[in-house]
């Protein structure tokens, strides 16, 4: 669970989803069959359409994970 705010950007273009996303904390853009996920507005990986939105899921629970780790120590 995200116990903080978190800017999440979705955007529907791979070459200016990062640069217009830069602010957000984590995001994605789409292009044909596939896109991006990116971090602070730089790419962290290219995943199949299908797997786009699984793959942002899987960062948001990383996150949650990170926070959590720093709120033990």
């Amino acid at each position: 669970k995200i116990k903080r705010p978190i800017n999440v950007s979705v955007m529907g273009c791979v070459v200016n989803g990062p640069g217009e996303g830069q602010h957000a904390d984590i995001g994605i853009a789409g292009g044909k069959g596939k896109g991006i996920l990116f971090k602070h507005g730089k790419i962290v990986g290219t995943f199949p359409e299908k797997e786009l939105v699984p793959a942002l899921l899987r960062e948001l629970d990383a996150i949650a994970r990170e926070d959590e780790q720093k709120l033990a120590s």
